[in-house]
């Protein structure tokens, strides 16, 4: 199929307004991770099926250009329009700015004379302002929650009303549910995803279609015998986590795990990467908790904090370390595990998150309770200590990837999708 899209499609118009985005993303920085991989890869896996994409943001920093194209990727730009203050705005914080945001993308289009066949809003935000721009020219949208705010509350837990305050829930949950209702069909990446959008949002309709996030199986994949190791700064010997710095994020429960790990396996490290160049707040209370835990139970020489990865280092730091860790309490996916899968490596990963779609408990990953210390600290140890099992599961794992995650399978399966339901 590839290559042969519908001719009905030909432009799409894709939005996604908060973070820091670019063609070539700032990850780790403050709303600016896994999204901003999925929505760029997507856009550059169609635009080799012949379908040009552009990808609308918020311009908030004016030494960006406003429009950018992806480098050797002529099919895909992202394009920033003004809206609001010339500052970052958190996207808890965002929604009284998006009725802006939407009149002014509209403008842009219609002073540029650009024509989409459809339009495709990514998480909360970017899908109030696509059913605004969608509805100006009279073409259907479709939707992309990525997380969802009444599982991300679920999850969370914490003393309601500091939550609310903190996350903005009611309104990003009443928000998410009228786009439910007014998109022409919506995209969630998991089966749970889907179910807790009937259980949670009381929602339920055919419309609703599961299609998983892909993996750049060209840039990620086990090091080669042929392959010069990549000099890294690393220690010999790691376990490997990468993710935003958040409070979702589990890093607590994998400090407490590694405790007892480390004096059952004496010369492992632990290392922790991602994170914004510079931090928020929030991102600061973290890490202020994170290194309150190391120091508190002496483990400074044995957890590396480093922050974010180059992209030169990334590959290299999948491929050299022991196996990867996903602990988050709430991950609507998890896509570091996928590309940690895509480099040949074993996975332990929350049970809880959509990750669990790619999973097979025992076969190509592990699932555990990240709240269970003993759990956890148990999973880390066996697959340490036998390597002939992690080696096993890191194969299953790579193909896993390579025969249901690659983003060529991925832009396919979205062709169909936008065919099936673009004239319903």
């Amino acid at each position: 199929m590839r290559g042969k899209a519908d001719s009905r499609i030909k432009n799409i118009c894709m939005l996604s307004t908060h973070g820091y985005f670019d063609p070539v993303p700032q990850l780790g920085r403050t709303d600016t991770g896994g999204q901003v991989v999925y929505v760029l890869q997507l856009a550059k896996a169609l635009s080799k099926c012949k379908v040009k994409v552009d990808i609308y943001t918020r311009w908030f920093d004016s030494s960006k250009k406003q429009i950018d194209p992806m480098p050797d990727c002529p099919g895909v730009r992202v394009i920033r329009v003004r809206a609001g203050p010339w500052e970052f705005i958190p996207k808890e914080e965002i929604y009284d700015i998006l009725p802006e945001l939407a009149e002014n993308v509209i403008r842009f289009i219609q002073e540029k004379n650009i024509r989409y066949d459809l339009f495709h809003g990514h998480y909360v935000d970017g899908g109030i302002v696509s059913l605004d721009v969608a509805k100006a020219f009279g073409k259907p949208t479709f939707f992309t929650a990525h997380s969802l705010g009444a599982w991300k509350r679920e999850q969370m837990g914490g003393e309601p009303k500091e939550m609310e305050n903190k996350y903005k829930f009611n309104r990003r949950i009443s928000e998410e549910l009228r786009i439910f209702r007014s998109v022409k069909a919506q995209i969630v990446t998991t089966k749970v995803q889907r179910k807790k959008v009937e259980q949670l949002y009381r929602f339920a309709s055919d419309n609703v279609v599961v299609i998983p996030p892909g993996v750049d199986v060209h840039v990620f994949h086990p090091l080669r015998p042929d392959e010069r190791k990549v000099k890294t700064g690393l220690p010999d010997k790691y376990i490997f986590c990468l993710s935003r710095i958040d409070s979702n994020k589990g890093h607590d429960l994998l400090l407490n795990a590694f405790d007892i790990v480390r004096k059952a396996v004496l010369d492992v490290h632990l290392v922790i990467g991602g994170g914004s160049p510079e931090p928020q707040q929030r991102e600061l209370e973290v890490l202020a908790t994170m290194r309150r835990i190391i120091n508190e139970k002496g483990m400074p020489s044995r957890v590396h904090i480093v922050g974010y990865v180059p992209d030169k280092l990334l590959v290299p730091s999948y491929q050299q370390s022991e196996l990867f860790v996903l602990p988050s309490i709430f991950e609507p996916f998890g896509m570091t595990a996928l590309d940690a899968m895509a480099c040949g490596k074993a996975v332990i990963a929350s049970k809880f998150g959509g990750i669990r779609d790619a999973i097979s408990s025992g076969e190509n990953g592990l699932l555990v309770d990240p709240s269970s210390v003993s759990e956890f600290a148990e999973a880390l140890i066996m697959l340490l200590k036998d390597r002939q099992l992690a080696a096993s599961m890191g194969q299953e794992g790579c193909k896993t990837i390579h025969n249901y995650f690659s983003w060529e399978t991925i832009a396919e399966r979205h062709i169909a999708f936008y065919n099936k339901f673009i004239n319903v």
